[in-house]
């Protein structure tokens, strides 16, 4: 491909509502263009790069047994009412009504499609397992879409569900779907870890994220120090507080409870405040309800954050969300801010205590009476640390300082570029995908769910390889692997000799780009920069003139060079080419 022919539209300028740099280079290089919040069009040299992560993972998915398919973007509202998943993604849905009056989403996800394919498809246990998968377009109505491809309104998903007849055989296919993430990613030069997770809206069991690390990233991921362990912030365990060996006889000493007026001070760092105390020395007390009415309390110290997504399967009551302002007064007696867990047990659904909280000697918390709070409340003692209602268990988010194993935390930001689930009978049941076992008996198909944010891979490549003056892509997935620079065009020795290393590449199948433009130097070199293309040989008059080109790595230093003849310039940029990929791992075939 020829520059001159092509259309790179760089920019110098970094863009206003750009935050982050694989928005702000993705951009500049010409790769994509804004269209509307949270929607983009790729242009033709970002679509190159997207088409070569499209392809791994196609190729990946095909050689672990999935089967490709393309399923509708359009999709009936009533098969989301059969699993209720119209009211859980009810904020995010692109959703309208036809001419006839049926209510249509755009495809956010497509669990109930693929469900309704094996109803009608699967019948025997004969047929299972089957992995079914696409690469297609979801839509979200994000609420803030951001950081360009990484939150966007319309992103490309590979999506992938298996169905099976026994959990031993979804166990087997889900660590082949985690061993093709894996592959996937090595090839695509993106440094992830992977971690534990939350299932969230898509239910089921097992789950883990691949997580790429960088500053702007949304996720939180928790690591032990040795590296042994990872998890999301949602899931991330820690290990139970060291109890006092004389906490029953401190315990003891604890006067009575002291209720105290703390008039409009319902806040943690207020009560403090008013009160000469710290937020560790506090006991925060939570209402929760669930769409039936069931009401669970929570209680965690006061310097900690209630984790919600480990709140919910604790619970056992189903989705959570906090009370309103009516419940939480009609179950503590007292306004927003006052609620304490002396008492709740008799009167909601189930209380959650943390292991931080069951640890504590003593502590402040609310009197359950508007503007006023209670000292010297004592775990066990004042509360129950037990019984039918009543359940201790870790329920908050790890923090600075915490361990797990004994190993301590650290913590750093990440953007999720892949997911796998272990989904169960969450979808099949309710929508009727059954086979027949062995036996002649009626079963529900077993199912996973694995998907790759393929936009993301662009964007945490590029996170992860930058610098002051563009993109360092991994080869793999750079729109070019070899960037042929003519300095000199506008001289036929220059150009002449351009155009034969230029045809040499092509000849050999490398992916190349020749920057025939008319121009000065430095606008070539800037632009070659920016667009990260790995491999470049630049041919300028002075080194035609000796017979000589100059190769380099767009990820070396600028000094770092080498001269090379103009015979051998297309044989050594074959053979960088050959090691850039090597370095990933294996070579990726490429698109031409």
């Amino acid at each position: 491909m020829k520059w001159s022919a092509f259309l790179i539209p760089t920019v110098k300028e970094v863009p206003a509502d750009a935050e982050i740099p694989s928005h702000q280079l993705m951009i500049r290089s010409g790769m994509i263009r804004k269209l509307a919040s949270g929607t983009y069009t790729y242009m033709p040299l970002g679509w190159r790069s997207l088409r070569k992560a499209m392809e791994i993972v196609r190729q990946e998915m095909d050689a672990h047994g999935g089967l490709e398919v393309s399923m509708p973007i359009l999709q009936p509202m009533e098969l989301w009412s059969q699993t209720g998943r119209d009211v859980a993604f009810e904020e995010i849905m692109c959703s309208f009504k036809d001419r006839h009056g049926r209510m249509n989403v755009l495809a956010p996800t497509a669990e109930e499609v693929v469900t309704s394919i094996a109803a009608g498809e699967v019948n025997s246990y004969k047929q299972l397992p089957i992995n079914l998968y696409q690469i297609g377009s979801k839509f979200r109505d994000e609420f803030r879409p951001r950081f360009g491809v990484l939150r966007s309104r319309e992103f490309l998903m590979k999506d992938a569900y298996s169905f099976h007849a026994t959990l031993e055989s979804l166990d087997e296919t889900y660590r082949l779907m985690s061993k093709a993430y894996c592959r996937i990613f090595d090839r695509c030069g993106v440094d992830y870890v992977v971690v534990e997770a939350d299932s969230g809206a898509m239910g089921g069991s097992g789950s883990q994220e691949f997580m790429v690390t960088c500053s702007a990233g949304e996720d939180v991921i928790v690591r032990t120090a040795d590296g042994s362990y990872g998890a999301n912030l949602e899931k991330a365990p820690v290990d139970l507080p060291d109890v006092d060996k004389e906490l029953e006889t401190k315990r003891i000493g604890v006067g009575a409870m002291e209720e105290v007026s703390t008039p409009n001070v319902g806040t943690i760092e207020d009560v403090c405040a008013f009160l000469k105390t710290k937020p560790a020395e506090m006991m925060k007390t939570l209402i929760y309800a669930n769409a039936d009415g069931a009401v669970v309390v929570a209680v965690v110290r006061g310097d900690h954050e209630l984790n919600e997504f480990k709140l919910t399967p604790i619970a056992g009551l189903g989705e959570l969300e906090l009370a309103d302002e009516a419940t939480i007064v009609k179950v503590s007696g007292a306004k927003v801010g006052f609620a304490g867990p002396m008492g709740m047990a008799e009167k909601v659904n189930k209380v959650v205590i943390d292991h931080a909280v069951a640890a504590m000697v003593s502590g402040v918390t609310g009197a359950n009476k508007s503007d006023a709070h209670v000292k010297n409340v004592v775990p066990g003692r004042d509360f129950a640390l037990s019984g039918d209602k009543v359940v201790v268990a870790d329920i908050r988010n790890a923090m600075e300082g915490d361990t797990y194993k004994g190993q301590a935390l650290q913590f750093s930001r990440g953007i999720e570029v892949g997911h796998v689930f272990k989904l169960g009978t969450k979808y099949s049941a309710k929508l009727g995908a059954k086979f027949l076992d062995e036996n002649g008996a009626e079963q529900v198909c077993i199912m996973g769910c694995y998907g790759i944010g393929v936009n993301r891979i662009l964007a945490a490549a590029i996170e992860g390889g930058y610098d002051e003056n563009g993109i360092v892509w991994p080869i793999s997935i750079a729109p070019f692997e070899v960037l042929v620079t003519s300095v000199n065009q506008d001289d036929d020795a220059v150009a002449g000799a351009a155009e034969k290393i230029y045809e040499q590449l092509r000849a050999a199948g490398v992916d190349v780009l020749l920057d025939d433009r008319v121009m000065r130097g430095g606008v070539k070199f800037k632009d070659a920069d920016l667009i990260g293309v790995p491999i470049r040989i630049t041919v300028g008059k002075r080194g035609v003139d000796n017979g000589e080109v100059e190769i380099k790595l767009r990820r070396d230093d600028r000094d770092k060079s080498e001269n090379v003849t103009i015979d051998k310039a297309a044989d050594r940029a074959r053979e960088l080419v050959t090691m850039l990929y090597g370095e990933l791992g294996r070579e990726s075939r490429r698109i031409d």
